[in-house]
């Protein structure tokens, strides 16, 4: 389980042309007042550590930083924050060194590869946000959308390489969320498909930490793996693995599968009807009927199904099953007893797993990072 708090709610100081709260800035839930007190309450009663998100947290006025920093350096011994990075000051540095906070920075490649997300004055103020955590060895995690701006492969390859030879050990790749008339920046299903390809090629050759690869190789190798939320059964209604907390106090789900803009209290009980469906409807209609990976991917986030419809399984599947593909002939797998009982357990009981990790769908966490450069976890094809 990932705890998140929105101090901010999600005010934004850029604006992503692929970002999933914008159903939520349209309908006017941006933000709401703070109330500390309450937020400690609720982040005491989770007893875990937690990481700081938005929209853009660094909006948020550097006292109160301070005072959640203290807050889960006190209790937990470390802090998470997620961000765009524009917003970084010398003050922020200090308090991410002293406080023990490891940060996610979400930028899609340098200067122009990044305009689908801001202006080039404020990829600057990121890049240079990460070289001086790489200088300061606090090394960030990347979050990385794929699309048209950032397709030139050999300029972004060149990139990431020179972020690793900084210390950056952890990349997460995102597949772009197509909705809401975004298709224009959008890569042709097949194009995306080669792309993620040729990272998963660049990920081995360089011994990289990157997701969505790790991930699928546990899944393929490990019959409890730990991974990210997307591929964890979550119930769109609660989903378990995210437990946001908002400036005041009130707990909020994960804003991926939020598509009428309107922040639904959280179901009290997690359920199974999105995988059983899934599992019995043909594919032709939606579902993943015969799927050999479906023990696996569960049919992806619900908040990237088909036609924005929690129901059907994800717009993507024809990249995650090329990848799994892919990754399967790199692997020892699972035996099909064992595969087949990880499905039987998926339909007959709830999985939503509450204990599991967020990696992000927009992918919005520092977890990756974690545990690539704090923990050392390694993939298998890393030496």
């Amino acid at each position: 389980m990932t705890v998140e708090y929105l101090p901010v709610g999600i005010a934004c100081n850029i604006s992503c042309k692929y970002c999933y709260q914008d159903p939520m800035r349209d309908a006017g839930n941006i933000n709401v007042p703070r109330q500390w007190p309450k937020v400690k309450e609720v982040l005491t009663r989770y007893g875990t550590d937690f990481s700081v998100f938005g929209g853009e947290p660094l909006l948020t006025p550097i006292d109160h930083l301070r005072e959640v920093f203290e807050f889960g350096y006190s209790n937990f011994g470390k802090n998470g924050i997620q961000t765009n990075g524009s917003l970084i000051t010398d003050e922020h540095i200090a308090l991410f060194q002293e406080f023990n906070v490891h940060v996610g920075i979400s930028i899609d490649g340098p200067r122009d590869m990044n305009l689908v997300r801001c202006s080039l004055t404020l990829t600057d103020r990121t890049e240079r946000a990460i070289d001086i955590l790489c200088a300061a060895n606090r090394p960030p995690s990347l979050i990385i959308t794929i699309h048209k701006g950032n397709n030139d492969l050999q300029r972004l390859v060149g990139w990431l390489t020179s972020l690793q030879e900084q210390g950056i050990r952890s990349f997460n790749f995102h597949e772009l969320e197509v909705e809401c008339g975004k298709e224009h920046i959008a890569l042709s299903e097949d194009r995306n498909i080669e792309t993620f390809l040729e990272l998963y090629e660049w990920s081995k050759k360089t011994n990289t930490y990157a997701s969505p690869f790790i991930d699928i190789q546990k899944l393929l190798t490990t019959e409890n793996p730990n991974v990210s939320c997307v591929w964890n059964a979550c119930d769109p209604l609660t989903t378990a693995a995210v437990q946001g907390v908002n400036p005041d106090g009130v707990m909020s789900n994960c804003g991926r599968t939020n598509k009428d803009g309107i922040n639904w209290v959280k179901a009290d009980t997690p359920g199974t009807e999105r995988y059983l469906s899934l599992y019995y409807t043909p594919q032709e209609y939606g579902g993943c009927r015969g799927c050999k990976y479906f023990a696996f991917c569960k049919g992806h986030c619900p908040g990237t199904a088909i036609n924005g419809d929690w129901r059907n399984r994800t717009v993507n599947c024809k990249l995650w099953y090329t990848l799994f593909e892919r990754i399967a002939q790199d692997n020892t797998c699972l035996s099909p007893e064992i595969v087949k009982r990880l499905e039987q357990r998926l339909i007959t009981s709830n999985t939503s797993h509450g204990d599991v990790p967020h990696g992000d769908s927009h992918g919005d966490h520092t977890d990756y990072g974690v545990r690539a450069t704090v923990l050392g976890e390694k993939p298998s094809w890393v030496s």
